[in-house]
């Protein structure tokens, strides 16, 4: 074998595909592809000034993803998530989340303690103030601090996929009337158990706030 072929191998450009399921992916996430809704092949085409094979590859990749639904002879359309997706749903990310906490509680050092009750200290903050969306944006960073703490690459890995499904829905339970206040009650049992710590209850209470989430959506529908 050539010492050529042991040498430096070029890298190639990210495939038109994968910059294309990146941008639909986006879309999606921001419900300008609304859940339910029918993806028009030839519109996007036209849009992205591209043919149809690159389309149909990022169309696949995003189905693998569970964002969109490929029917044959029907096209393809944006996932919608039923009541009983979330019912399914929410226990595994329960399950993952809580051992995430369990995994944080065993690795709490000084730097990781104070990340901590930074981010609670805004929940708490924001709670005050009555500010949800800045409330549901400091939830968000904490949940994914527990994830990096917890140092379990494999695990986060679940848990973003896990959570990207969520993402297609058009609410979050946060503003159901009185979700705000239990949610941060959930938050100081977290905290307190991971800050001990103590990794059983981190776990239990860390599952405990997930399930409560699901059922503090009721049953309502996707808009």
């Amino acid at each position: 074998m050539s010492a050529k072929a042991h040498g430096p191998q070029r890298i190639e450009r990210i495939a038109l595909f994968e910059e294309v399921a990146a941008r639909l992916r986006a879309r999606i996430f921001a419900h300008d592809l609304p859940p339910g809704s029918w993806v028009d092949e030839q519109a996007i085409t036209a849009e992205y000034g591209i043919s149809r094979t690159p389309l149909r590859e990022a169309l696949k990749v995003l189905a693998s993803e569970g964002l969109v639904t490929l029917t044959p002879g029907r096209g393809c359309t944006v996932t919608l998530l039923t009541e009983q997706d979330l019912d399914e749903i929410f226990p595994i990310l329960a399950l993952l989340e809580g051992r995430c906490a369990y995994e944080a509680s065993q690795r709490m050092d000084e730097a990781a303690r104070l990340r901590i009750e930074a981010l609670h200290g805004e929940l708490e903050s924001h709670f005050a103030s009555g500010s949800i969306e800045a409330f549901f944006d400091a939830n968000q960073r904490f949940h994914l601090a527990v994830q990096e703490i917890a140092g379990n690459r494999w695990l986060t890995q679940l848990v973003q996929e896990t959570r990207q499904k969520l993402k297609l829905m058009r609410f979050h339970s946060l503003f159901q009337e009185g979700r705000l206040e239990q949610s941060l009650a959930e938050h100081r049992a977290i905290v307190s158990a991971l800050l001990k710590p103590d990794g059983p209850v981190a776990q239990a209470a860390m599952e405990n706030h997930l399930l409560q989430g699901r059922r503090a959506m009721g049953r309502l529908a996707p808009a």
